[in-house]
C-alpha cells in the first residue's frame, strides 16, 4: 500500500542517507529469491530505524519477526560497542540466508538469530531491552507487548511495523479478518497504556513507536 505519490517517496529516498551496499544487495537477494519480498523493510524505513538506533545507542535489541534479516542489519548500526541484538523467528527456511548476511556484516559477533515460538524464547532471554522491534505475525502483537512491557525500564523503545495493514484499519472489518482485528486491538491498546507515550507513523505500512515513561 502506497500512502503517498509514489514520485514524493522516490524524492524522500532520494534525500535520504544511503543504505550500505551489503543492505542493498540482501534487499535484491530477497527481491529475487524470496517469497513475499514485500515483507522486507526496505531502504526507507531501514534508514528509519537505524537512525532510532543510532539516537537510542542501545546496548539490547529484540527482534520478533527476522524474515531475511534487514531490519535487524539496520538496528544493529546503533548499537553499542558491547551491544547484542537478538533476533527471533519461528521460520527456519530463511536461516541460511539471514547467516550469510549477517556473517558478511560488521557487527555479525553482536547479532543472535533463534528460532522458534518468540512467546517460549523471549522469558528464556532475559534480557533488559532498549529497543524491541516487533515485525512478526500480527494476531500475538498484543501478547508480545504484554510478554514484555512490565519489564522494560523507562526509556525503552517498542516498535511495530504494519499497524496501519494496507489501510484495513480504517475499513470496514470483516468478522474473519483476525490479523486486521488484532492490530486495531494493538493500535488500542498502546494508545490506552498510561505507561507509555506512543506516535503511529505514515511510514511504509505503518509503525507505531512508543516510550516507555
Amino acid at each position: 500500500m502506497e500512502f503517498i505519490d509514489p514520485k514524493l517517496d522516490d524524492y524522500c529516498v532520494a534525500h535520504s542517507s544511503n543504505q550500505s551496499n551489503l543492505l542493498a544487495e540482501l534487499e535484491r537477494e530477497t527481491w529475487a529469491k524470496v517469497l513475499q519480498p514485500r515483507m522486507i523493510s526496505g531502504d526507507f524505513q531501514g534508514r528509519f530505524l537505524s537512525m532510532i538506533s543510532k539516537l537510542k545507542q542501545p546496548k539490547a535489541i529484540l527482534e520478533i519477526g527476522t524474515y531475511s534479516g534487514f531490519s535487524a542489519l539496520c538496528l544493529a548500526e546503533g548499537l553499542s560497542l558491547d551491544g547484542e541484538l537478538h533476533t527471533i523467528d519461528i521460520n527456519e527456511e530463511l536461516e541460511t540466508i539471514i547467516l550469510k548476511y549477517f556473517n558478511k556484516s560488521e557487527y555479525k559477533d553482536q547479532l543472535h538469530f533463534h528460532i522458534g515460538n518468540a512467546l517460549d524464547l523471549i522469558p528464556e532471554l532475559n534480557k533488559k531491552w532498549d529497543i524491541v522491534f516487533i515485525d512478526a505475525d500480527k494476531t500475538n502483537y498484543s501478547n508480545y507487548y504484554d510478554l514484555l512491557i512490565d519489564q522494560l525500564e523507562p526509556g525503552a523503545l517498542i516498535i511495530a511495523d504494519n499497524v496501519l495493514w494496507s489501510s484495513k484499519v480504517i475499513q470496514e472489518v470483516d468478522a474473519k479478518d483476525y490479523e486486521t482485528q488484532a492490530l486495531l486491538e494493538y493500535n488500542d491498546k498502546i494508545q490506552s497504556d498510561p505507561r507509555v507515550e506512543n506516535i503511529l507513523l505514515p511510514v511504509r505500512d505503518g509503525l507505531m513507536m512508543c516510550r516507555v515513561k
